[in-house]
């Protein structure tokens, strides 16, 4: 049985109070990339009561990505937007979602962005974390901005913290840990820390968002 959107507003409000609900129904997330990530952020945001989602990737659902990311092998084949877009419907049904397949670059990230009050970083490589962060923190203030750095392997679960480098920079991970032979990225450790750039919007958007 399906649930409505209004349906589901009732039981968020009932589970976090009318003043949290109001909060982060209002508030728009843009989450730039959907992979181990993303795809775990982006549903955590949804359940959460998120008024507005904007995702981006520019990637299609591989078997290799079924090992950590948040998607079903009935999606091989898809691209991940219209993989999460169909996935978040399913979560939360009065969730608004602008979706876009393209890879970002500083003038897109610019302009996609600039209604979002929350940005997260959810890519692989080094070279793109580096890009929207110095995209964000030096074109889009005051925005802030959620990164990931250091989750290869597993264990060592509570080396995954969360730090503030500045007043507009998060950083989730253990800030070493990197993929390669040997050290692959596995669901649990990817999806701590997936969580807890998920909290860390919530937190910004309970305790400092107007």
């Amino acid at each position: 049985m399906a649930i409505t959107a209004k349906e589901f507003e009732a039981v968020t409000v009932n589970n976090l109070g009318p003043a949290v609900w109001a909060k982060l129904n209002r508030a728009t997330v843009a989450v730039a990339g959907l992979g181990g990530l993303g795809s775990r952020v982006a549903p955590a945001l949804a359940r959460s009561g998120l008024g507005k989602l904007i995702i981006v990737d520019f990637d299609i659902v591989e078997a290799s990505n079924l090992n950590r990311q948040d998607y079903f092998a009935d999606q091989l084949g898809l691209s991940k937007v219209a993989a999460m877009r169909e996935n978040l419907a399913r979560i939360n049904p009065g969730l608004e979602l602008e979706a876009h397949n393209l890879k970002l670059i500083p003038e897109t990230i610019c302009s996609l962005f600039a209604s979002a009050d929350v940005i997260v970083e959810c890519f692989d490589k080094p070279d793109q974390k580096q890009m929207i962060a110095e995209t964000v923190l030096a074109r889009m203030s005051p925005k802030p901005i959620v990164s990931a750095s250091g989750l290869a392997g597993y264990g060592r679960s509570n080396n995954i913290t969360t730090r503030r480098r500045s007043g507009r920079h998060i950083v989730v991970g253990d800030l070493v840990s990197a993929s390669g032979p040997g050290t692959g990225l596995y669901a649990g450790r990817v999806g701590i820390a997936a969580l807890h750039q998920a909290n860390a919007v919530i937190e910004l958007l309970i305790d400092e968002m107007k």
